[in-house]
């Protein structure tokens, strides 16, 4: 039930239950041939998100459609989208082949299909063994097998590498991408930073159920200013001779490093040299999706952190 749109659409969303607002005025879209991380901390609001984009929560306002539809006004769903927010629906006598078989009857799609999935995601050899015994990340892949068995178009996953070993989450990183481009649509939430920095094309990063952050992660990290990394013989007066040539985004790291941004590497070994202060190391740091992550929710659920390098300088009396 492909129509050639696969687009995920949100669209000023906020829901409240009672006081509590759990989502406010949220708005980003999600494209065909790409997949898409939905990121934020703990209680940002992603799984209610989910909830409304799959029908299973009522908008207090505002918009969650697919293929320009509500989940409820789509014909055949589980052949348009394919979902997986919790891998734990399974009976637990039930073998593997025969969760996916009852599931296949009920989106009307043949059992050879359950046979298809089931080797898709590597669980063949244990196809006939009973649920119960799975580990987590074997749930995992059984859940995605069952959102694959209508070939849908869209793939909406809450959190689907948790659970899995490092060959597993190598797997799914190969798998999802492949899947987008295929011209199909992939949205995964995550807490699994690193991870979906290796996976997605572009990220929605919320807090506190509010937009953050909504585009191409190459945009994300062109939008972060480089540092410097560097390890001085002495952290004051490097700090003086920058600061002097009018370099003021300074900061001390807990390593006793400082990191100078704004800068290139070559202009604060030369101000260092010129000062004569040794270095014993230096670096530009890569900019990362975690720290990115970090910078944007920062104070949801945030506890103390240290003062920067250029608040120390001040109370420590440096000139």
């Amino acid at each position: 039930m492909h129509d050639g749109s696969g687009l995920i659409a949100v669209q000023n969303l906020t829901k409240q239950f009672g006081p509590v607002t759990a989502v406010q005025n949220l708005s980003f879209t999600v494209s065909p041939g790409s997949v898409t991380g939905f990121l934020g901390p703990n209680g940002a609001g992603k799984t209610t998100t989910l909830r409304m984009l799959l029908g299973l929560v009522k908008p207090t306002s505002g918009t969650a459609t697919i293929n320009g539809r509500p989940f409820h006004q789509l014909g055949q769903p589980g052949r348009v989208v394919g979902a997986v927010l919790e891998a734990q629906g399974f009976h637990p006598a039930r073998t593997a082949r025969n969760h996916l078989r009852v599931y296949a009857s009920a989106i009307g799609v043949p059992d050879a299909q359950a046979d298809q999935v089931i080797g898709l995601v590597g669980l063949g050899s244990a196809a006939d063994r009973k649920v119960g015994g799975f580990s987590l990340g074997m749930k995992q892949r059984l859940a995605l097998a069952t959102a694959l068995l209508g070939d849908p178009q869209v793939l909406v996953l809450d959190e689907p590498a948790n659970g899995l070993d490092p060959e597993g989450i190598a797997w799914l990183r190969t798998f999802l991408q492949s899947y987008a481009r295929m011209g199909r649509t992939v949205l995964i939430s995550s807490h699994l930073l690193a991870e979906v920095e290796q996976t997605v094309d572009q990220v929605v990063i919320i807090s506190r159920g509010q937009t953050m952050f909504y585009g191409p992660l190459q945009q994300l990290r062109q939008s972060q200013q480089k540092r410097v990394l560097v390890q001085p013989s002495d952290l004051n007066a490097l700090a003086t001779a920058l600061r002097a040539e009018g370099v003021q985004a300074i900061e001390q790291l807990p390593d006793g490093r400082l990191a100078v941004s704004g800068v290139e590497s070559k202009q604060v070994a030369d101000t260092a040299l010129k000062a004569g202060v040794s270095i014993y190391g230096i670096q530009e740091e890569q900019v990362d999706l975690e720290r990115l992550f970090f910078q944007l929710t920062s104070g949801q659920y945030a506890g103390y952190a240290p003062a920067p390098y250029q608040q120390q300088q001040q109370q420590g009396g440096w000139h």
